[in-house]
Parts: structure tokens; sequence; C-alpha cells
């Protein structure tokens, strides 16, 4: 194991710095965000700038998650710390889904209110400011992520690319009050809740499904049976299951040979098979069974 826990020290190592690089941008987003709003009492951009506070605490959960699936396996967690990715992933949804209800509540006071707000140079500024800064972050998550399929930096980065959306609705509502729709500021302050709280829900759907333990893809099943087919010294395979650890799987496959082996040639059999299959990246650790023919 001491091989995946290296490759884990790795991942956890890139995790934090995405996650530290993250807070740093998405606390000078909030704060100008913030004071910008107050003053000129924009519902979008206090809904956008409460985006940002969540980014923050996303961040803040991502370095953490990081730190904690980084550590090595030991007697308690044989099989590492993985899950501690999807674990703090989910926390990150709730809070999201729950934030978004809160933003789209205010959207509707706004609109039965009639609340209106001063329009000022300073929220097209903040507004180009953080589609910038956005898609910096977005671009940088995304080139850290896209290799190690890891869900923490992936979703970090598509938090970074839903801003830049979010922000854009934003802009077309400080539009809008220049031809004086100031019910537009509320409908876009609905409309960015509605999509944070799907990216929420995603974000949840994708942790419970490795939390509970969801077994491999079948093209990728199809891929190890493959592999173990090329073995010309088996009759056949029984069969190959799949147990979920972190963002890799633990493969148990079963298999039948002559019945007539020794036990040496039979564990020499099995031996290759999980060389071989080891080799996948998405791939833990490999148990395999011998059963006579």
């Amino acid at each position: 194991m001491k091989e995946q826990d290296e490759k884990n020290k790795i991942r956890s190592d890139e995790t934090q710095n995405v996650g530290v690089i993250g807070i740093i941008g998405n606390v000078f987003l909030f704060i100008i965000k913030m004071v910008v709003a107050f003053i000129s009492k924009s519902q979008a951009m206090i809904a956008d700038s409460i985006n940002s506070g969540t980014d923050i605490l996303s961040s803040l959960m991502t370095v953490i998650g990081g730190k904690i699936s980084g550590e090595p396996s030991d007697e308690e967690h044989n099989y590492g710390h993985g899950k501690a990715e999807y674990i703090f992933s989910m926390l990150i949804s709730v809070l999201t889904i729950c934030l978004s209800l809160k933003v789209a509540l205010d959207g509707v006071i706004t609109l039965i209110t009639r609340k209106t707000f001063t329009f000022s140079i300073w929220l097209l500024i903040v507004c180009a400011v953080t589609i910038v800064l956005k898609l910096a972050l977005y671009f940088y998550a995304r080139e850290k992520g896209k290799g190690s399929n890891n869900i923490l930096i992936l979703a970090n980065a598509q938090d970074h690319l839903n801003d830049v959306m979010v922000t854009s609705s934003v802009v077309v509502g400080i539009l809008g009050a220049i031809w004086n729709i100031y019910w537009l500021d509320g409908v876009v302050a609905i409309g960015i809740s509605a999509r944070i709280c799907y990216i929420g829900m995603q974000f949840f759907i994708d942790s419970y499904q490795v939390l509970m333990d969801s077994s491999m893809k079948e093209g990728e099943k199809e891929i190890i049976q493959e592999i173990v087919s090329k073995n010309g010294e088996i009759d056949h395979i029984d069969s190959i299951t799949s147990k979920s650890v972190g963002n890799r799987f633990v493969v148990i496959i079963k298999v039948s040979v002559d019945e007539n082996m020794t036990v040496k040639e039979s564990h020499a059999i099995a031996g290759k098979i999980k060389a071989e299959v080891m080799k996948l990246e998405n791939v833990y650790d490999v148990i395999v069974h011998i059963n006579p023919a």
C-alpha cells in the first residue's frame, strides 16, 4: 500500500494548493462585492457576494478534505482516507443548496417590496474583475484536476466557471437599472439562486454515489475483463466486482483454472492477473480468487 499512499499524498498536496489559491481569490472578491453591493443596494450583487462567501468556505473545505484524504492507510483505515474528498464535497453541496434558498427568498422579497438600487459604474467594474479572476481560477483548477479525476478540484473548477455565468447575469440586472427596469434585479437574483442550487445538487449526487460504494462503470469493467481473458492459463472468468475507495476501486476477480494445478501454479496465475490489473490508474488494489474448473 506504500505506493498508493504516496500517490494519495501527491494528490492531497495538489488539492490543498488549489484550495488555498481559491480562498485568496474568493476573499478578495467577497470584500469588494459586499462593499459595492451595500453602497448601491443591488440585490443581485448582494446575492453574488454571498455566493463568493460560499466559495471561501468551499475552498476551505477543499483544503481540509484534501489534507485528510492524503493521510496514509492505518489499522482503522486499511484502504486510506480517500473518501474524505467526497464527504467534504457533500458538506459543500448541502451548504450551497441552503444558501441558494436564502438568495431566492431575498430575490422574491425584492420583487414584492419593489426595492431599488442606485446604479454605479463600480458595479460593472466589480463584475468585470470577478469574471476575469474567476476565469483564471477556473482554467488553473481545471488543468490541475483534469488528469486526476479529483472531485474536489473539479468541483472548484466548475464553481469558478459557474461564478462567471452568475456574474454575467448580474451584469444584465445592473444594465436593466439604466432603463429603470428595477424588477430585473430581483429576477436575476432568483435566477442566480436556481443555478447555485442546481450545481449544489449535482455535487451532492456525485458524492453520494461514491459514498454508497458504487461499482466501476461498465466500460471500465470490460477493460479488466479483456486483461484477464488474455491469460491463457485460466479456464474462464467467474465474476468481476468492485468497491470504490475514494476515487479508485478495489477489484475482486474470481477465475477458474484446471483443478489439477498445484497451489503454487494457481498462485502464480493470480499474481500475474493482479500485476496487470494494478497498472490501471483507477485501481487501488486487486484481490484474485482461484476456483477449480
